[in-house]
């Protein structure tokens, strides 16, 4: 059964891990980027702001829609940055803005202290015009690892290079894309979530 749905997010890195991640298991579904306004994140978690972003690309666009709020979540830290990840160095710092400053709060601390994860939370969002009632589903998947001392890798983005998997001695970065969509939080929300994206498409009416 094929599914049609838009993927609520304006980063193209992250849209295209989500576009190779959909199209290995589930290569039937029409994946639409998303062009509509962005809303505020006023979430306090991963799956409130999760399901801010897809309800707003549902309600914008009358499709099904899927969006993500993930972070990375350091043990010392009290599971911070967290939410708060993607501008943990400033609401107009970058990437790697954003590691340094997390590497430098850490910097004093031993391997064994390093512990932390990366979180994804996806929300699938079904408008009322395409399902009697409409319909939301949260799906949740956790990478776990340890932070390295300095940035290494050239694939990914975020705090890809300075997160090291649990049981590899690379980091997230070092690893090739297909690997990484193999192991990844984002890849174990997917999985998560496949079993209910397959159920709705069942129930969605054809074309």
């Amino acid at each position: 059964m094929s599914l049609e749905f838009v993927l609520a997010s304006h980063n193209q890195k992250k849209v295209r891990e989500f576009q190779r991640i959909i199209g290995e298991r589930m290569p039937q579904a029409v994946v639409h980027e998303y062009d509509g306004p962005e809303p505020v994140e006023d979430g306090v978690t991963f799956a409130e702001n999760a399901l801010i972003k897809a309800r707003r690309a549902a309600e914008h666009t009358g499709h099904v829609a899927l969006a993500d709020d993930s972070g990375i979540v350091v043990d010392v830290l009290g599971a911070a940055p967290g939410i708060l990840s993607a501008r943990w160095a400033g609401h107009t710092a970058g990437d790697e803005a954003n590691l340094r400053l997390l590497l430098d709060q850490v910097s004093d601390l031993s391997r064994p202290h390093r512990g932390a994860e990366f979180r994804c939370t996806i929300a699938l969002v079904v408008p009322p015009s395409l399902l009697d009632g409409g319909h939301e589903y949260v799906a949740e998947g956790r990478w776990r690892g340890t932070l390295a001392y300095e940035p290494r890798g050239s694939h990914g983005f975020g705090y890809d290079p300075i997160f090291e998997p649990e049981g590899l001695e690379v980091t997230a970065a070092e690893l090739p894309p297909e690997e990484k969509d193999a192991r990844s939080h984002r890849a174990r929300a997917f999985a998560e979530l496949l079993p209910e994206l397959e159920r709705v498409a069942a129930l969605l009416p054809a074309g």
